[in-house]
C-alpha cells in the first residue's frame, strides 16, 4: 500500500510518519512519498521521519521525497493533503489585513479564512484533476484548510473519494467519554456542522444519553476545554457542547482585543518559530532533527488558541491522538473493510437516505458522524439542526459558496459579496476593503481577480 503525502516538507508531517511506522491501527503502508515544493523544508522532514524509521528497525515504512507532484500520486492508495499555499508568510496577511479593519484575524474563521481559501482552491483543484489522471482510485484524505470548503472544491473534481478531516471534533467527544471513564469507541453520539462550526448534541453510554449529566455537573464539566473556553453558564443554556472555534464567533470582540494585547498573531509566531526550527534543523551540524522537532511540536501544541484561554493549556486537553490518528483510522477501515465511526467533512447528500441536513444543498459539505467501511464513508443519521445551529451553518456556507464561485472563477464581485455576507463581517464596506487589501497585499489572490 503506498500513501502520499502532499505538502510532505510541513511541520506536522512526522505525526503522520510515526503514526504510520508504529501501525497503531494495525495496517502495514509499504511506502510514503513525500511532497513539496520547498527543498529545504522537505529535506528537514525527510531526515526526522529517516531517524523515526532507524528507530523501527529493518521492517519500517519506507520514504520517498518528490518535488514532482505526478510522480507523487501515481500509483497511490491514499493521497493525504496538507498543503499551505503561500506559508506561514501569506497567513500573516490574512490576519493582518482583517485586524487592521477591526475584525478578527484568524487563519480559518471570518475573513482570515475567506481569503485562505481564495488562494488555496485553485491549487487544490489542480492537485485534484492530477490525482484524477494519475491516481483515480485513490482516496483522498484533505487536511487542507479551510477544510470544510477546500473539501468541497476537490468534490468537485474527484466525486466523493474525497474526504476532510479535522481532529477537534472526536477531540472533543473524547473528552467527553474520559469524563465517564470510558473511550471513545464505547460510546454513541450525535455531531453536526461545518468544520470549525459543530455541535456535540447527544453523547449516549449503554444506550443512556449522559451528556445533560455531564453539563449539569460542576465537576465533569469544567474538565471540559470547550466548555471552558465558550463558556459554561453558555453551553448549559444551549445544551449542547460546542467545537471550540465556536470561541471566535460567540466572544468576537475579546478574541480580537486579546489577539491585538499579544502584539503578534498566531500566524506570525508560528512563522517565526518554524523558521527558527528549520533554520536549525538544517544545518549539517544538526545530530537530530527529530529532537529539535519534539520540543517545537509541544510549544506548538501547548499555545494552540492561546487567546481563547486564562490559562495555560492542560496536558491531558494536549494529549490525544490527533489528526493522524484519524487519517489512519480511516485509511484502514476502507483499506480492511474494518468498519469504523468517525466526523467527517462529506457531502450533504451521502446521508442513508439521502440529505442529513434537509434544509441545505446535497453537494454542500457537512461535518457529521460518519460510518466507515470497505464501500467506502456513509454518513450517520443525526437529528434536525435547531434553528440556531440552522442558521449559522446556512449563513457561514453562503458566504464561503460565494468564495468558491470566486476561486474557481476569478470572480471579483463574488469574492466581495463573500466577504460581506460572512456573519463576522456583515458589511458591503467592510468587504470591499478587505477585498481590497487582499488583492494588493496578497500576490496569489491579486493574480486570481485581477
Amino acid at each position: 500500500m503506498r500513501l502520499a503525502i502532499l505538502g510532505g516538507g510541513g511541520f506536522r508531517t512526522p505525526l503522520v510518519y510515526e503514526a504510520v511506522a508504529r501501525q497503531v491501527t494495525g495496517m502495514a503502508v509499504d511506502e510514503v512519498v513525500l511532497f513539496d515544493v520547498d527543498p529545504v523544508r522537505l529535506r528537514v522532514i525527510e531526515r526526522i521521519t529517516q531517524e523515526m524509521s532507524a528507530a523501527h528497525g529493518d521492517g519500517a515504512t519506507a520514504v520517498r521525497c518528490t518535488d514532482d507532484l505526478a510522480d507523487a500520486v501515481r500509483g497511490a492508495d491514499f493521497v493525504f493533503c496538507a498543503v499551505r499555499v503561500g506559508g506561514t508568510a501569506a497567513r500573516t496577511v490574512d490576519e493582518r489585513v482583517a485586524l487592521e479593519l477591526g475584525l478578527l484575524g484568524q487563519e480559518t474563521v471570518g475573513p482570515g479564512g475567506l481569503a485562505y481559501a481564495l488562494r488555496t482552491i485553485p491549487v487544490m483543484r489542480r492537485i485534484a484533476e492530477t490525482i484524477r489522471r494519475e491516481a483515480p482510485e485513490a482516496w483522498v484524505i484533505n487536511f487542507t484548510n479551510p477544510a470544510g470548503i477546500v473539501t468541497e472544491a476537490m468534490q468537485q473534481v474527484l466525486g466523493p473519494r474525497v474526504v476532510g478531516i479535522c481532529d477537534t471534533p472526536i477531540g472533543l467527544v473524547r473528552r467527553v467519554a474520559r469524563a465517564f471513564g470510558k473511550d471513545v469507541a464505547d460510546v454513541d453520539y450525535d455531531y453536526l456542522g461545518l468544520n470549525h462550526l459543530g455541535w456535540l448534541r447527544r453523547v449516549s453510554i449503554d444506550g443512556r444519553d449522559r451528556l445533560p449529566e455531564l453539563l449539569a455537573d460542576d465537576g465533569l464539566v469544567e474538565g471540559i476545554e470547550e466548555a471552558r473556553i465558550v463558556g459554561i453558564d453558555y453551553v448549559r443554556q444551549m445544551g449542547a457542547l460546542p467545537n471550540e472555534y465556536l470561541y471566535y464567533y460567540l466572544h468576537t470582540d475579546d478574541a480580537i482585543r486579546r489577539i491585538l494585547d499579544a502584539g503578534e498573531t498566531r500566524g506570525e509566531f508560528l512563522q517565526q518559530q518554524q523558521r527558527d526550527f528549520y533554520d536549525a534543523a538544517s544545518q549539517p551540524c544538526c545530530e537530530s532533527p527529530l529532537r529539535l522537532w519534539r520540543d517545537a511540536l509541544h510549544t506548538r501544541e501547548a499555545t494552540y488558541m492561546a487567546e481563547g484561554r486564562d490559562e495555560e493549556r492542560r496536558e491531558e486537553d494536549i494529549a490525544g491522538g490527533g489528526y493522524q490518528e484519524v487519517a489512519l483510522r480511516l485509511m484502514t477501515a476502507i483499506a480492511t473493510d474494518r468498519p469504523e465511526r468517525m466526523i467527517l467533512n462529506v457531502a450533504n447528500g451521502s446521508g442513508p437516505d439521502g440529505r442529513v441536513v434537509a434544509e441545505l444543498p446535497d453537494d454542500l459539505t457537512v461535518e457529521v458522524g460518519c460510518l466507515v467501511d470497505g464501500r467506502g464513508i456513509h454518513a450517520a443519521p443525526v437529528a434536525p439542526p435547531t434553528l440556531e445551529q440552522l442558521g449559522r451553518i446556512a449563513r457561514l456556507r453562503g458566504s464561503e459558496r460565494c468564495i468558491l464561485q470566486a476561486a474557481v472563477g476569478g470572480d471579483a464581485g463574488a469574492a466581495w459579496e463573500g466577504f460581506a455576507t460572512h456573519p463576522l463581517v456583515d458589511s458591503p464596506t467592510l468587504g470591499a476593503k478587505l477585498l481590497d487589501g487582499y488583492r494588493r497585499r496578497s500576490s496569489d489572490i491579486g493574480e486570481l481577480l485581477g
